[in-house]
């Protein structure tokens, strides 16, 4: 069994790294660590892609402190609440998932998150889904639940007040996910609850409903959200997401690509550098002492490392200083065998998984960010979506900046 460490210098780093806010204090919490006990936490990941992405690192690398320092933390997976779909933000209602979809989901959860957590040893991570509690619940049961809470604590939220100024739908299953999220705390009878800031209401309803069934105060830490300097967030939502199963060429050129505002935060909420280097490469960056450019590629390669190893990210740095800076092509392209000698551009992106949809090929080529090279020549940016590609040889496709196919027949 591990020992809880109590070092008030680490606790300090704990709860102020990342933080956004804590309740009921952050003098609350910081005594019942400095007391000693273990305490059960824990964050819930709904599976709505197929992979988590850097904005879920945050939250994982908060656990991981907790798990440090000897605390029990759980990996919980929102299998049960993946289906209902979190309204939190959402301007217009989630499209339902099936069972199937958000398990096939989730599988590479665990392999993902084990990049931050540790799932074995003295103080293993546990893993659960929500669904072994809450697939037992039955609709007496929902209806107790539910008396809990009321329409007017559920319809004040920014978001259904929007829709409701739009005259946009809101789903009586929509009032059913924050309850959800609540159960999850009393079912694992946690102490503390962990996510973004955008989770808060969701997470102060478990705190409320475990009072109220187990006369038990949970306590909810807010991790900032990933964004530049302007708040526009790096997720999803806004199509600028790492996801963890990118490859590591892939996962470091997205760093690269990411505005200069959001380098102080990535390091702050998504590396372990500590934060006296930080905050000296915060000043250096505000005095212009060193080029933005270094401190991304550093950014980069910690992101890289921590999913995929040093090796594979001293090696992702070095294809993209040839790739990208010295406008090569790299050496280890994937290969696609045509079956043909002639193809539609559209079709043919669509064909080697350049994009997955023809509608993605073409919104792609008239931004210009589709470009051919021949073999005895350079590369060429191709606008037009009715080209029609002949196949002499080989050619190389790039999409963007870092995906690159050679076509050969």
């Amino acid at each position: 069994m591990s020992q809880v460490i109590t070092d008030k210098k680490q606790i300090a780093e704990l709860l102020t790294r990342g933080v956004e806010k804590i309740y009921p204090s952050y003098q609350e919490l910081e005594k019942k660590l400095l007391s000693g006990e273990k305490i059960r936490l824990y964050c819930g990941y709904d599976p709505t892609a197929s992979s988590l992405q850097i904005g879920n690192a945050v939250s994982l690398n908060k656990m991981a402190q907790f798990q440090a320092l000897g605390h029990e933390v759980i990996f919980l997976i929102g299998d049960f609440t993946g289906l209902i779909g979190d309204p939190s933000d959402k301007k217009s209602v989630r499209q339902q998932m099936t069972r199937a979809e958000v398990l096939a989901n989730a599988r590479d959860y665990q392999k993902q998150a084990a990049a931050y957590l540790k799932f074995a040893g003295d103080n293993p991570a546990k893993l659960m889904y929500n669904s072994v509690w809450n697939d037992k619940l039955n609709f007496k049961d929902l209806i107790e639940l539910a008396s809990n809470f009321t329409v007017q604590q559920m319809i004040q939220r920014d978001m259904f007040q929007e829709r409701l100024k739009e005259e946009k739908p809101i789903y009586l299953h929509e009032f059913l996910y924050p309850l959800t999220q609540a159960y999850d705390s009393v079912a694992m009878d946690v102490d503390l609850e962990i996510g973004g800031n955008d989770q808060m209401f969701n997470m102060m309803c478990g705190r409320d409903l475990l009072k109220t069934l187990k006369n038990k105060e949970k306590f909810v830490l807010t991790v900032k959200l990933l964004a530049d300097e302007n708040g526009k967030k790096m997720g999803k939502s806004e199509g600028n997401a790492i996801f963890l199963n990118e490859s590591s060429n892939n996962m470091y050129g997205q760093a690269m690509a990411w505005p200069d505002g959001v380098i102080i935060p990535a390091f702050e909420l998504c590396t372990g550098v500590s934060g006296a280097e930080v905050a000296a490469m915060a000043h250096d960056l505000q005095k212009n002492k060193i080029n933005p450019r270094d401190l991304k590629m550093k950014l980069a390669w910690e992101i890289t490392k921590i999913n995929h190893g040093v090796q594979a990210a001293d090696e992702a740095q070095e294809s993209f200083i040839q790739t990208i800076q010295k406008k090569e092509v790299p050496a280890d392209l994937v290969s696609w065998t045509a079956k043909k000698d002639c193809y539609n551009l559209i079709d043919l992106l669509v064909e080697t998984k350049l994009t997955d949809s023809k509608s993605e090929a073409r919104r792609l080529i008239e931004q210009g960010a589709i470009k051919i090279k021949e073999s005895a020549g350079d590369f060429s940016v191709i606008k037009d979506i009715k080209k029609e590609v002949e196949i002499k040889g080989e050619l190389i496709i790039q999409r963007g900046k870092f995906h690159f196919v050679k076509v050969v027949r």
